[in-house]
This record gives structure tokens, C-alpha cells and sequence, in this order.
């Protein structure tokens, strides 16, 4: 078979002309012939072109770049044409990077503007300009990674060559069920998962398949399943380990007053019911929800300052006070998601310093935010069980040491 026949032969094997990202030319040599290879980026053979790149300066715009760069005037006059959702030319930011290519009598004919790592817009710019979004393909390598804490998980992590990004990750998976303020010296933590790579860079970690963290001797079990609508991380039971409500509705520096019924207050030096728990945090930090819900109260309250007050079901209410402004969209009425930013830590209304008065009501009762029992989501169905037992089984043969 003859060389080129057999190149094409095998890149339908691998699923068709599109998987190759490398093409051929032949060149013939008197009686011999030889296969050059062309390489490939961006959709542009790139050895057929000199490429400059360079690093977008505070601003600097679209427009200016493809001029500096050569681009020909009916390409720029075309720039105001690009639909945004193609490409808005207003987007781009300093510190991102692009290339110009050139040919050989240095003519720019394509201008890329990399959006990320992943991610890329290229400018055709031979006779028209031409616009087009290119992604380089992510490859996924599995891993396994197992680490004890010495003084957080973040530097338990990179302390062993783990991308300290599977820390984040670990703590989105468990923040219902494990207080990552509450971490302790032996503490450990397994994983199996995807770490993801464009070339040869890694770009952050994928799926987490499943995970494990003992403390003080228990060990608590994730693992995904995705099936028939039931998706999400479960206990080796089935259990979701998705609560009704976050553990707290802040990242906080410490609890400055706890739940009680005679506290002296600082301010009015009086001894009154303090029935909510203060977290004391930077000015500005975000305050999530904790749960879904609907806001039925958001304004100045006097002592409180300014508050939100969110109803969650037909049992539970939560508020938060002495916030320095509100989220963007919160309004009386709006419904929010568990997550979502309704506020930022202030000191309005009778406080003496940055801090988050947060409370909760059960059934209208006032009670301890740190005791609340939180009820999981719905656990994996039982029609479901014998298939997510076997991936429990499947898993563990990677996380159990």
C-alpha cells in the first residue's frame, strides 16, 4: 500500500480525518519519496508560519492589537460586525496572551487571542475577516491520592506532589458533613480521581470518582453516581452527603459570641437573649445562604442593620444581620439557592466590628445554628442500589489502601 494510502487508512481507524490533528505532503525526490508531517494548532499549519507572540497591556483593545500587529484595513473595519455571540470584542483582559502569524513576505493572516489555556478565538485575515472559536482537547489522567494533615489539607497536598486544587474540590464534597475550620493534625484524606491536562500543562482536576476522610478513628465515604436522574456524591450506604444546609453560611475567621439567653450585650451593656451565633470575619466577606429559600425580609433593622431573612421550607428560617451591602438580585420575594451570595460582612446597625450575626428558627423558635441537625437530600433509590453497590465495590478497589 502506498505511504499516503496507509496514513489515511489509519486516521479513519482512529475514528476519521477529524481525530488527526497532523496531516502529510509528499515529496519526491528522484526515485525516492519521502512523508513530511504538518503540524497543527489552532486549526492553522503552524511550521508554514513565522508566529510573534505577546501579553495584552492595561488598555489595550482588540482593535489596536490586529493594527500593531499588521492586520489590513477592511479587517478592522469588520470588527464592529463580529456578533458577541461569536466574539465580543470588548472582553478581552490584560495578561492574557496572543500570537500573530506571518508569512514569508511577513503578511499577518491569522491573529489568536488565547481566552485560557483551554479556550481560543483566531481571526482569519487573509482577504476577510473570518472568526472562529477553537478548543484544544482535555485529557483526563486518573490518579489516586492519599494524604495525612500535618497542618492543613492544602499543604498536605502539595507537600506530597498532589495538585493542592483536589483541597477545593474535597472541601465543595464534603462541606455538608466535614467542618474544614475543624481539621486536626492526623487527619486524612484519599481520593480517586481525574486531574486534567491541554497539552502537556495541567488545567485542574476533572471528576472525583470517590473519596475517603477518617478523623479520630471514623471514616467518612464519598462516591459519584449518576444515574436515571439521581446524581450527585452518596455515603456507602446511599446517603446523600448533600444536606438541606450548609454547615455555615461564611468562611469565618472565629466565633466571636455563641447562642444564648443572657449575654451582656457589648454595645447597650445590658443582659438580653442573643439567639444567633456571631462570626467574626473580614469587612466584605461573602455570606451565602444556607439552604434554598425564598427572601422575605431584606432592609435596615435598627440593631441588626441591614438584614436578610430567608424562609426555606415550612420549618426553617434563617437571617443575617450587620451585613455592609446586599447581593446582587436580592430582593423581598426572590427566590435564592443554597450557595448563592445574599450579603457581605459588615458593621451596621449596634456592632462593635466586622462580624456576621446569623440565626436560625425552627417552627418558629429560635435555635443553635452549631447544634442544628441538618436532614440529607434524597438517598440513592432502591431500584438504583444494586447499581450503585457495584460501583461502591468498583471504587474501592482504588481508595482502600
Amino acid at each position: 500500500m502506498k505511504t499516503r494510502e496507509a496514513l489515511l487508512c489509519a486516521c479513519l481507524l482512529l475514528g476519521g480525518l477529524t481525530a488527526c490533528n497532523r496531516t502529510t505532503e509528499q515529496q519526491q525526490t528522484g526515485d525516492e519519496q519521502t512523508v513530511k508531517e504538518i503540524r497543527y494548532e489552532y486549526g492553522i499549519p503552524v511550521d508554514s508560519f513565522r508566529i510573534e507572540s505577546g501579553t495584552v497591556k492595561s488598555g489595550e483593545t482588540l482593535g489596536g492589537l490586529l493594527q500593531k500587529s499588521g492586520a489590513p484595513a477592511n479587517c478592522l473595519r469588520e470588527l464592529s460586525r463580529i456578533p458577541r455571540d461569536t466574539f465580543d470584542v470588548r472582553s478581552i483582559r490584560p495578561g492574557k496572551e496572543y500570537l500573530a502569524f506571518y508569512t514569508a513576505d511577513s503578511t499577518l493572516e491569522y491573529f489568536v487571542y488565547q481566552q485560557s489555556r483551554v479556550q481560543s478565538v483566531v481571526f482569519h485575515l487573509r482577504d476577510s475577516l473570518h472568526v472562529e472559536k477553537q478548543q484544544k482537547e482535555i485529557r483526563n489522567v486518573r490518579r489516586t491520592a492519599d494524604a495525612t494533615i500535618e497542618t492543613s489539607l492544602w499543604n498536605a497536598f502539595a507537600g506530597h506532589g498532589i495538585n493542592p486544587a483536589l483541597a477545593l474540590e474535597l472541601s465543595e464534597i464534603y462541606q455538608w458533613t466535614v467542618d474544614f475550620f475543624g481539621l486536626q493534625r492526623g487527619d486524612r484524606f484519599r481520593a480517586v480521581y481525574d486531574e486534567q491536562y491541554v497539552d502537556t500543562a495541567g488545567i485542574g482536576i476533572g471528576r472525583i470518582y470517590a473519596a475517603s476522610y477518617t478523623h479520630g478513628g471514623e471514616t467518612l465515604y464519598a462516591y459519584y453516581f449518576d444515574e436515571a436522574g439521581t446524581r450527585g456524591y452518596f455515603d456507602a450506604s446511599g446517603k446523600s452527603l448533600r444536606k438541606a444546609f450548609l454547615k455555615a453560611p461564611l468562611n469565618y475567621k472565629r466565633i466571636s459570641s455563641t447562642f444564648t439567653y443572657a449575654r451582656k450585650h457589648p454595645i447597650y451593656k445590658t443582659v438580653r437573649p442573643h439567639t444567633g451565633v456571631d462570626y467574626a470575619a473580614p469587612m466584605g466577606t461573602p455570606v451565602v445562604a444556607l439552604g434554598d429559600g425564598t427572601v422575605i425580609e431584606k432592609g435596615y433593622k435598627g440593631g441588626g442593620g441591614n438584614t436578610v431573612k430567608i424562609r426555606h421550607n415550612s420549618t426553617y428560617t434563617t437571617a443575617y444581620l450587620h451585613l455592609s451591602k446586599y447581593g446582587k438580585g436580592i430582593a423581598t420575594g426572590k427566590r435564592v439557592q443554597q450557595g448563592q451570595v445574599i450579603g457581605y460582612v459588615g458593621s451596621t446597625g449596634a456592632s462593635t466590628g466586622p462580624h456576621l450575626d446569623f440565626r436560625v428558627w425552627k417552627n418558629g423558635t429560635p435555635v443553635n445554628p452549631l447544634t442544628l441537625e441538618s436532614p440529607s437530600v434524597d438517598p440513592v433509590p432502591e431500584d438504583l442500589k444494586p447499581k450503585f453497590d457495584s460501583i461502591v465495590t468498583l471504587y474501592n478497589k482504588e481508595l482502600l489502601p
